[in-house]
């Protein structure tokens, strides 16, 4: 009988000695900033921070890139809403756009 969950070998030997992830090395685990700065809501008026968490194109980065936890994501979200509605930021990059 042959038994497939064979476990009395170590883990990395048998994944190459790649380290903790499925998909490449092992990662530190992120903390939400907002969290470690004990921020409970994310302010639309504060365009360095909110360019931070924003692409060359103008897109949010998603959570898994950046870090955040969902409450803040959410708020991070509705705060690049209204600051672009308020022309703080861009909607979109000059270089983005392929009509010119």
């Amino acid at each position: 009988m042959s038994n497939y969950n064979n476990n009395s070998g170590d883990d990395n030997e048998e994944r190459g000695g790649r380290g903790g992830s499925r998909f490449g090395g092992s990662r530190r685990a992120r903390s939400c900033g907002f969290c470690a700065e004990k921020v409970k809501q994310v302010d639309y008026k504060d365009t360095d921070v909110l360019r931070r968490y924003l692409t060359d194109a103008g897109k949010i980065r998603p959570r898994r890139q950046t870090g955040t936890c969902a409450r803040h994501q959410r708020s991070l979200r509705t705060a690049v809403l209204r600051a672009r509605f308020m022309a703080l930021v861009p909607y979109t990059s000059n270089l983005s756009r392929s009509g010119e």
